[in-house]
């Protein structure tokens, strides 16, 4: 049952709608400078660890397509919401919680491994879905994060194929953290070419790159992002 209310007077002025127009404001000039329509580009907001009445803030301003990246957050937080919101999967997704995360969202980002995707498969397979999903590369080489190496998913890319219940959408990066919005461009341009690399190789259409956040986002933008992940400049620090 959805107990999120949305009608005028039923939760405070908040500074999220505000936020949101920004953002929205800089997609469109980002995309303007590189020659794109924003109409290319999907606005993601990252509502991990924000309560329902926050995502409702969100929602008051026009947003309806939320990132959230723990499963047992979203299960319950979901259920909360309207039922036409699109929800997202961002985080590491782990093996035990694949069947809960299946029904729950419209796409997920975070496959990082061959492994990983057999294991959907096989879920889906047992519950009759046919998951959306993007593969994770991990185009920097940090020891901390998820995701394939580029060139060990130009050589698993064949098995990922073989997967018939999988539909590979495209790819999504996270950069290293904390460093200037500029030093990412170069890890967003090398996913853009992997996806060149992967679709003329194998003859495939790869059309989303989800790349970019609240820092670099519009740098994202400029080397092809079609999905953007923004918290923080949305619901402000956790």
């Amino acid at each position: 049952m959805e107990v999120y209310d949305n009608r005028e007077g039923a939760s405070p002025v908040s500074e999220t709608p505000e936020r949101l127009k920004e953002v929205r404001g800089e997609i469109e000039q980002a995309a303007d400078t590189s020659g794109r329509s924003a109409q290319e580009i999907e606005l993601i907001a990252v509502s991990k660890a924000h309560d329902a009445e926050k995502i409702g803030e969100a929602i008051a301003g026009g947003q309806f397509v939320f990132g959230e990246s723990k499963v047992q957050e979203a299960r319950a937080k979901i259920p909360l919401l309207p039922s036409h919101l699109r929800w997202h999967f961002i985080g590491h997704l782990q093996k035990n919680k694949i069947r809960h995360a299946l029904p729950l969202f419209e796409l997920i980002h975070s496959i990082d491994s061959v492994d990983l995707a057999q294991q959907v498969e096989r879920i889906a397979k047992e519950d009759g879905l046919f998951p959306r999903i993007l593969l994770q590369v991990n185009v920097a080489d940090e020891g901390s994060k998820f995701g394939f190496k580029p060139e060990a998913l130009v050589e698993s890319m064949e098995q990922l194929l073989q997967l018939q219940r999988l539909s590979i959408e495209g790819l999504m990066t996270i950069p290293p953290m904390g460093v200037h919005a500029g030093k990412s461009r170069p890890h967003f341009a090398r996913l853009r070419s992997l996806r060149s690399e992967l679709e003329q190789k194998f003859h495939l259409k790869l059309p989303h790159l989800s790349m970019g956040m609240s820092d670099d986002f519009a740098v994202a933008i400029e080397e092809g992002a079609t999905l953007v992940r923004i918290g923080t400049r949305i619901f402000g620090p956790r």
